[in-house]
């Protein structure tokens, strides 16, 4: 059974745009990626990145085959290994290792959604910014500061602000 597909995508080209149904889980071999919605003002509000080793979809509307309220745009030139959700689906019955290995990677994405909510509902501008910069200090060398700051639901203001007061401690 050949499970997964490798799709090459360039710099600014969409895995998932916003109406399609999500039809793959993509696991990023080389590159990076972001997930984000765009408000009615036409702003954007980054839900994730995606870095080498981990995986984008947007599982609600894979599972539940609904349209996405989502982007997921490469932001460099990007190498994956996709996969359906009929194909994930038998290869976890078909290997332990395959299914043990997706059950350990929810709990590691579980923990991390936890750990954004909290920061989102629960900390100041700058805790959020010493939060992000220990936890993912590679975002902070591959990503702009203003897709940091969307990330971050602050304005690029208020984080150049932030980043100057903390280079002057």
């Amino acid at each position: 059974m050949v499970a997964f597909d490798r799709k090459r995508m360039r710099k600014r080209q969409y895995f998932l745009q916003e109406g399609d149904v999500c039809k793959y889980t993509g696991f990023i071999v080389k590159g990076s990626a972001r997930m984000f919605t765009v408000n009615e003002k036409g702003h954007e509000h980054i839900i994730r990145f995606g870095l080498e080793s981990w995986w984008m979809s947007d599982h609600e509307s894979l599972i539940n085959l609904t349209p996405s309220p989502y982007y997921i745009e490469m932001l460099e030139d990007s190498e994956l290994l996709i996969i359906s959700l009929a194909n994930a689906l038998e290869l976890r019955t078909k290997s332990r290792c395959f299914d043990e290995t997706v059950k350990a990677l929810d709990k590691f994405q579980t923990i991390a959604m936890q750990k954004r909510i909290h920061a989102a509902i629960g900390m100041s501008a700058e805790e959020k910014y010493h939060d992000l910069s220990h936890t993912y200090p590679e975002f902070l060398e591959r990503f702009p500061m203003n897709m940091i700051a969307s990330y971050l639901g602050l304005s690029p203001e208020t984080l150049s602000r932030i980043r100057k007061n903390g280079l002057r401690k």
